[in-house]
């Protein structure tokens, strides 16, 4: 199928377009939803890792990550505008190619980018926020390294069980409403007051430097193949505003989201770089870098000592937790929606006869979510999952101008040209391991993340693979895209 064996109807004038969906999702609801969806894991989880790669000014490549995500977003209010319907990167692709197996895999990298953004969620909680908040090194000094952070034998076991509870929240079918995201978003952003209003404190008490915010530490790399590799790291914290696309159907009207995302962004994108910047005026790269997940807490610890870090501990695992569940329930989705369709084996598209979920897809998920956090650590699966969305994101931009041949009927916003030209460019710049380039040899911290992002596409190649000789031999056919070429139960 191409882009043109669909017609978009036009929606009547001043109305939107029609979905069997409730359109129940106004312009405030819809910008809390996406400043939610960006607020945090990552900043909670990775602050300290960016400081580490960049230094002092960590500031600069949250703010490159903000410009990068601002270029993409343009793409999608067009794409969404022009399409409103809840299928994201993947119907795009469909639409500007028609190419099943290159919709297959932008659809398996959206999920697997689900996946280990849950993970790096998870490993945040049992390296930091858990063992902190309970005093885990009184308890079991024996889990604990050298140096005084949890050794892998305690990060696991408390990153496996948060991903069962998600499975089992899954499993039993929640579905948090709008008004529940707000109040998930006011708690997450909650934490980040209390983290700005301490260092506030502490450095008017005179415990800050603000000479750290033009310092690059960069060892033995170039300032700027530091700033490009932690922009890279920071452009995690960013991620989430490309799930909005996916209520354009449960929206009272697809135009209010450029207002909507544009604003919602920017406002992630000042707290974000108020963040930084305080904390990095308060503690140096080093301090904040200590601990696989610790940044912001040290921040709290360190400006205000007397402070009950337990309030902040306990959000940081509400704000954190609540990211893995939304992606884990995003990725189980996907794998749901894929089998469904023919494209991946028909097992996983299983549905549980009382609750309606889809608990193959759920299992499948959170196994490899599990995995996941066994196999690496919280810097790289937040880069892995920075790049998997990067390469989606250089499709996307891509994809707007390919369709700017395939006209509708309706209104829609429109970008200007130069920006999804810009987009792709920079997204791919983000995308290239310039360190490993410059030393003629895999940076260790790159080799990790594409080889784990290979593994992961390697995995949706095996159910390719299988999915296609399975149906070669039995006959079957699949669909393609969203119109299915027969109508025959699904297995």
């Amino acid at each position: 199928m191409t882009n043109t064996d669909v017609t978009e109807s036009p929606p009547p004038d001043g109305e939107a377009p029609p979905t069997e969906l409730k359109r129940a999702i106004g312009p405030k609801l819809l910008l809390l939803f996406i400043i939610g969806d960006i607020l945090g894991t990552g900043v909670y989880a990775l602050t300290g890792n960016v400081a580490k790669q960049v230094g002092g000014a960590l500031w600069v490549p949250f703010l490159f990550a903000f410009v990068s995500a601002f270029l993409t977003a343009f793409s999608y209010l067009e794409l969404v505008g022009k399409y409103p319907r809840a299928a994201g990167a993947a119907l795009y692709t469909h639409k500007a190619w028609g190419i099943h197996f290159f919709t297959f895999m932008v659809a398996f990298t959206v999920m697997s980018s689900g996946m280990s953004s849950a993970s790096s969620a998870a490993r945040a909680v049992g390296s930091s926020y858990l063992p902190k908040l309970f005093n885990f090194s009184d308890h079991f000094p024996d889990l604990y390294n050298a140096d005084g952070t949890p050794s892998e034998a305690l990060i696991i076991p408390i990153a496996i069980a948060f991903l069962l509870i998600f499975a089992a929240l899954n499993l039993r079918g929640v579905s948090e409403s709008v008004k529940a995201n707000v109040a998930f978003t006011i708690i997450e952003m909650s934490g980040l007051a209390i983290v700005a209003v301490v260092a506030v404190i502490g450095i008017f008490e005179g415990k800050g430097d603000a000479g750290r915010l033009t310092e690059f530490n960069t060892a033995d790399s170039p300032v700027f193949l530091a700033v490009i590799g932690a922009t890279s790291l920071a452009f995690f914290a960013m991620v989430g505003f490309e799930d909005s696309v996916n209520m354009a159907e449960e929206t009272t009207n697809p135009r209010i989201f450029p207002r909507a995302m544009l604003l919602g962004m920017c406002i992630a994108a000042g707290i974000y770089l108020l963040i930084a910047i305080l904390s990095s005026t308060l503690l140096s790269s080093a301090d904040l870098s200590k601990g696989e997940a610790g940044a912001l807490q040290n921040v709290v610890q360190y400006a205000v000592p007397g402070f009950p870090l337990w309030i902040f501990l306990a959000i940081s695992i509400f704000a954190v937790s609540n990211s893995a569940l939304i992606n884990m329930m995003m990725a189980s989705r996907l794998v749901y929606g894929m089998a469904r369709q023919r494209v991946i084996p028909a097992v996983l598209g299983k549905v549980a006869p009382t609750r309606r979920t889809p608990w193959t897809a759920i299992i499948f998920t959170s196994l490899i979510a599990m995995a996941l956090t066994s196999y690496s650590n919280t810097q790289t699966l937040g880069a892995t999952t920075s790049l998997l969305l990067l390469a989606v994101f250089t499709v996307v931009n891509v994809a707007v101008l390919v369709l700017r041949k395939d006209r509708v009927e309706h209104k829609h916003f429109r970008t200007p040209t130069p920006l999804p030209i810009l987009g792709m460019i920079i997204s791919l710049i983000l995308i290239v391991p310039w360190s490993s380039i410059y030393k003629g040899e895999w940076v260790a911290s790159e080799r990790d993340k594409f080889a784990l992002a290979g593994y992961l596409l390697a995995i949706g190649l095996v159910l390719w693979a299988v999915t296609f000789i399975t149906q070669r031999i039995t006959g079957q056919r699949q669909t393609r895209g969203d119109v299915p070429i027969d109508e025959e139960p699904h297995p």
